[in-house]
């Protein structure tokens, strides 16, 4: 019996590791696909701005662009986080009393953007294909805040979760009883290498499965949000 517990247990080491490609490979499409969505947020806002800047804007306006387009940025990521801290955002006294009452907040700053572009079209500054593409991108960013919140409140399941690690615990602490009659002492080094092999695949999946917080292996969003900020500045003009 003994002598075919090494063949059994690379059947279950095959399948473990299935297990953990299936794992890991569904946390990165996670990572990656948040990734992609603020690669996106950093072009709608440099599209938006630039279409914006094209326009005959009062120096009011101007500045108000310029503070609310990166503002949905740095809202957007503390939503995805533990909620939006108000000081974080570029707003005035009366911005800010307003944002206060809101539950929602980049929601309701790309409410703002959308009433003032519908101010502008109504003034006949733009024409109404103008205003289409404009809109287009204001619903690239509900779109992309949307399929963000999707990711974030859809974690991996947990009976999964559990399952894998209970499989993985069970493997390797019954592992040397597979290969004590071939390696003696030595089959309890080589669990040991197994097992941490196998639980890094299990925390490397853990940590990029959620990618909107503030670890080493989470997306850069804080340094995108700055770049959208300094985007917007240069594009408007604004000192």
């Amino acid at each position: 019996m003994l002598n075919h517990l090494p063949a059994v247990y690379s059947i279950l080491g095959f399948v473990i590791s299935l297990l953990l490609v299936f794992r890991t490979n569904t946390a990165y499409d996670r990572w990656w696909e948040g990734r992609k969505i603020w690669g996106q947020f950093l072009n709608d806002s440099r599209n938006l701005s630039v279409k914006l800047s094209s326009v005959q804007l009062s120096q009011d306006e101007k500045t108000f662009f310029s503070r609310m387009i990166p503002n949905f940025s740095f809202a957007n990521k503390e939503h995805l986080r533990k909620g939006v801290c108000l000081t974080l955002l570029d707003l005035t006294d009366k911005e800010r009393e307003d944002f206060s009452k809101k539950n929602h907040i980049p929601m309701y700053i790309m409410q703002l953007i959308t009433l003032r572009i519908k101010d502008i079209k109504n003034d006949l500054r733009i024409s109404e294909e103008e205003y289409l593409a404009i809109v287009s991108n204001i619903d690239s960013f509900i779109n992309g805040l949307g399929a963000c919140e999707r990711i974030k409140g859809t974690p991996i399941p947990y009976s999964y979760n559990i399952f894998i690690k209970k499989f993985i615990f069970l493997y390797v602490i019954t592992l040397p009883l597979a290969f004590v009659n071939h390696f003696g002492y030595w089959a309890a080094f080589i669990s040991t290498f197994v097992f941490f092999a196998l639980v890094s695949m299990e925390v490397l999946a853990e940590e990029i499965e959620d990618p909107f917080g503030v670890d080493d292996n989470d997306l850069p969003t804080d340094e995108i949000a700055e770049k959208i900020k300094e985007n917007c500045k240069e594009i408007f003009e604004i000192n």
